[in-house]
């Protein structure tokens, strides 16, 4: 009895050592160390594993590279590579529209901020959804008997061994890592790049680029990049951007773990034709993105010579100016998609300014060789080319030359 009494207290300091300082002992910058490279680790499995590769087939992982992602979405995460495949899939599918799973046009910012990890999980009980858009995606014994099969056992493996490292600390840290997703993923990417930021490209959604440097998020925050071009292994594509997604995959590449099969396409300029043909309509098509992104800076630049046009001519012109300062923001969007406050301002500029509204009507008359559908090929080639002669016959510098680098784009 008396060795029990003697041992007793031993284990009782060493019990609440541990809770204080776990097996590692260590300091507190340690600690968020630690935890900040864990989330990445989580950050870089979504956005490599389940997102451009699982997901949109951009690129292909070594099966250790493959199988360690999967290994720690399970411990680190808990989601399942078929639940969030078909989730997303379903996403660009059906996006902006009352079948998107997580949309803020359709929810509001606020719902996907707060119940954006709700959302993800109700979707993932929609059976439909799971046989209609997760074809591809591993079904191997490990997936069917541990993956699927003990999806809080991964998570709780997690829980044990921060606990092990950190003693009660480690119980902070894993709550750390289990919101890490729902915050970034559900929320700010789903949520937030949906709704605000800048837009490179006038994609058919309201997809847009939170940030042009992809450091927190793996890349991720290049989405309206991501939503123009989806089968794209690279999500930056404008020089002054930086996806750390892709300095992985290509530092993967480079040793043979990882093979790109896709990238966003560039458009390759060579000799004018005299006349746009059928290739011509081809290259237009396959680039429309990157040609109106063009476009997009050819209006600004003839909205801010016509201000100072305006300024130069004297304070009474001045409202004038002001009015299309305002209206330049919305010189790069489809007049389908102008919010009514907007098309309103926009008209008023365009009256104010003859050359803004011929380049603006021009814009709309180029957009619909790739809006309609029930026109013939030879139409839309005969369509180009009278759009290149009355650009050509405007008299407009902006428009002239555009049309000569419609005439030198390659398929």
């Amino acid at each position: 009895m008396s060795m029990f009494s003697s041992l007793w207290p031993a284990f009782f300091d060493g019990a609440l050592t541990w809770l204080g300082q776990g097996l590692t002992a260590a300091s507190w910058w340690q600690v968020l160390l630690y935890t900040l490279v864990t989330t990445h680790i989580t950050i870089a499995s979504v956005t490599i594993y389940l997102h451009r590769c699982q997901a949109h087939r951009a690129l292909d992982l070594h099966p250790a590279v493959a199988h360690f992602f999967r290994f720690w979405l399970w411990i680190g995460t808990g989601m399942q590579t078929r639940d969030w495949v078909a989730i997303h899939r379903k996403h660009h599918a059906k996006c902006e529209t009352v079948d998107d799973p997580h949309s803020p046009q359709v929810y509001g910012l606020k719902k996907l901020l707060t119940e954006g990890a709700e959302l993800y999980r109700a979707e993932a009980q929609n059976e439909e959804t799971l046989a209609k858009y997760s074809h591809g995606v591993p079904n191997d014994w490990v997936e069917r008997n541990v993956y699927s099969r003990y999806t809080w056992q991964g998570v709780g493996l997690m829980l044990i061994l921060n606990l092990a490292l950190f003693g009660a600390l480690g119980l902070t840290v894993w709550a750390v890592q289990m919101l890490w997703i729902p915050i970034t993923a559900a929320g700010i990417i789903n949520g937030i790049g949906h709704y605000w930021g800048y837009r490179n490209f006038e994609a058919a959604d309201a997809s847009t680029n939170i940030s042009p440097w992809g450091l927190i998020i793996g890349g991720e925050e290049l989405h309206n990049n991501h939503h123009t071009y989806p089968t794209s292994a690279k999500f930056s594509v404008k020089p002054y951007e930086f996806d750390l997604g892709w300095v992985y995959i290509s530092a993967m590449a480079k040793l043979g773990l990882a093979k790109v099969r896709k990238t966003a396409p560039r458009l390759e300029l060579g000799a004018v034709k005299p006349v746009a043909d059928a290739q011509t309509l081809e290259a237009i098509i396959n680039h429309r993105y990157e040609l109106m992104a063009g476009y997009a800076r050819a209006l600004r630049r003839t909205c801010a010579a016509e201000v100072e046009r305006l300024k130069a001519a004297g304070r009474e012109h001045a409202p004038k100016g002001d009015l299309l300062r305002r209206a330049a923001r919305w010189l790069h969007r489809d007049t389908d998609r102008l919010p009514a406050q907007a098309q309103a301002e926009l008209a008023q500029a365009r009256a104010a300014s003859p050359a803004l509204d011929k380049l603006i009507a021009m814009r709309e008359e180029l957009r619909a060789l790739w809006t309609r559908t029930n026109v013939s090929a030879e139409q839309l080639v005969h369509d180009l080319q009278a759009w290149c002669k009355k650009a050509e016959d405007s008299g407009i510098t902006t428009l002239q030359e555009f049309s000569r680098k419609l005439r030198a784009a390659h398929a």
